[in-house]
Order: C-alpha cells, then sequence, then structure tokens
C-alpha cells in the first residue's frame, strides 16, 4: 500500500490522454504525488495502461482507467462523463496523445497525414471542449497540452507530425484567450530530446542537433514542468509554450 498523498492538487480531479507509457504516465504519477486523482486514457494500450494505474496507486493516488479514442467525440464524452461519475468533476486535463512516425513528404499518404492531425489535434479540441463546462463549474482549472519542439524548430521526415504540433501551439493560444474569463489557464510544454521508450530507432532529428546539457532529458522532468503548470503557483501563466529540451533550442 503506498503512502498517503498530500499536495497542492489534493481534491482534484486530473484527466490524461495517452497515459499508457513515457511521457503521459510520468505526469500521471506526478499528479497523483501532488494529491490529485487520476484518469488514465488509453485507446488500445490496456496492459501498459494499467501498469500505470498501478504506479499511480504506489504513490498513494487514486487513478480509474478508462480506454477511449479521443478522435471520436462520443468517446470523449462518455469517457469526460465515467471521470465525473467516479470523482465528481474534472480540474485539470493534459492532452497527451499522439502518435510519432516519420516518412518522406513525397511517401507520407493523405491517410497517415490525417490520422496524425486526428490524434493531436482533434484530441486536444475534442477533450478541451468536453473538459470546459466541468472545470467552469468548479470554479476554474488547467490545461496542458504536449507539444513538440520540431513543430518549432521544423525536421526532415517529420511533415505531419511537426504540422500537427505546430498546430497544438496555436490551439493553446486560441483556448487561453477563450477560458481566461472562467479562471482556466491553458499551457503547452515542448519537450524536445528525451529518453523515451520508442518502438523503433531514435528519431533522425536527434542525431542533428546539439545538446547544450550532456544527455537526454526524462519525461519524469516533463512532468515536474506539467505538475507546476497545474498548481495554484502558476495561475498567472497561461497561453504560453514552455520548452524543456536541455538547450538545443531557444525560442
Amino acid at each position: 500500500m503506498g503512502a498517503s498523498v498530500g499536495g497542492e492538487l489534493t481534491g482534484k480531479v486530473a484527466l490524461v490522454t495517452g497515459a499508457a507509457r513515457n511521457i503521459g504516465r510520468a505526469i500521471c504519477v506526478a499528479l497523483a504525488e501532488a494529491g490529485a486523482h487520476v484518469v488514465v486514457n488509453t485507446k488500445t494500450s490496456l496492459d501498459a495502461a494499467q501498469e500505470t494505474v498501478r504506479l499511480v496507486e504506489a504513490v498513494g493516488g487514486k487513478a480509474m482507467l478508462v480506454q477511449a479514442d479521443v478522435t471520436n467525440a462520443a468517446a470523449v464524452a462518455e469517457m469526460v462523463r465515467k471521470a465525473t461519475d467516479a470523482f465528481g468533476g474534472i480540474d485539470i486535463l493534459v492532452n497527451n496523445a499522439a502518435i510519432r512516425k516519420e516518412g518522406l513528404l513525397e511517401t507520407v499518404t493523405l491517410a497517415e497525414w490525417q490520422q496524425l492531425l486526428a490524434i493531436i489535434l482533434d484530441g486536444a479540441f475534442l477533450c478541451t471542449q468536453a473538459c470546459a463546462p466541468s472545470m467552469r463549474a468548479r470554479g476554474g482549472g488547467a490545461i496542458v497540452n504536449i507539444g513538440g519542439m520540431t513543430g518549432h524548430s521544423g525536421a526532415k521526415q517529420r511533415v505531419h507530425v511537426v504540422t500537427a504540433k505546430a498546430g497544438l501551439a496555436g490551439f493553446t493560444k486560441a483556448i487561453a484567450h477563450d477560458l481566461a474569463v472562467d479562471k482556466i489557464t491553458a499551457n503547452c510544454v515542448v519537450p524536445g530530446m528525451l529518453d523515451t521508450q520508442r518502438d523503433g530507432a531514435q528519431p533522425k532529428h536527434h542525431h542533428d542537433k546539439a545538446r547544450l546539457m550532456d544527455r537526454l532529458g526524462s519525461a519524469e522532468e516533463v512532468a515536474g514542468l506539467v505538475r507546476y503548470l497545474c498548481g495554484p503557483q502558476a495561475s498567472y501563466i497561461t497561453g504560453q509554450s514552455i520548452h524543456i529540451n536541455g538547450g538545443v533550442l531557444m525560442p
């Protein structure tokens, strides 16, 4: 049994999409350590997502696993309903769901383009639209979108990823304007050059860029920044893209 959790997010409820592994998993654990109840979302990686739930519970947190496709409006609405029934509402949304693919401009198919943009952009839009009423009713909230360094720097063979992540930065600014009146902040955390588990080789752009820090970053370091942005000390930060990349890119 984990230790009791108490922190700056005690009493808050967080929904984290794409939370089965890597950054999503680390964010779930960090928010639980801060006291939040966590809704762990995945589309297909049920075993890995269940491990995320176990890790949240190991630090004394409460978690529930909800399988849902974030590109499906009805599935998103049902996910939010389940979270609300279980925990009373949603205060924090972390739009992390994404897929990372590479391909030459000439060989990326329209279906691949549309799939990637749908997961990253449509997913963030649908989840934000579905969660905002609960945040408003609860007196405020925090939305953190997980961007990508190449959305700001560009990269070879990532036309769909670069486009989607750049769009997420713009989406962040738009919703920051729309939701500020409801005391809901919206920010974009932009990781780069991280040591995470991948199905294939490290991305090509990792070999083209030099870090000031002599190491790769960790998912836990990203999660620490997300935790801060969801807490009361960050209530005056909104509409920002905040980079965490070891000094590779300095916008």
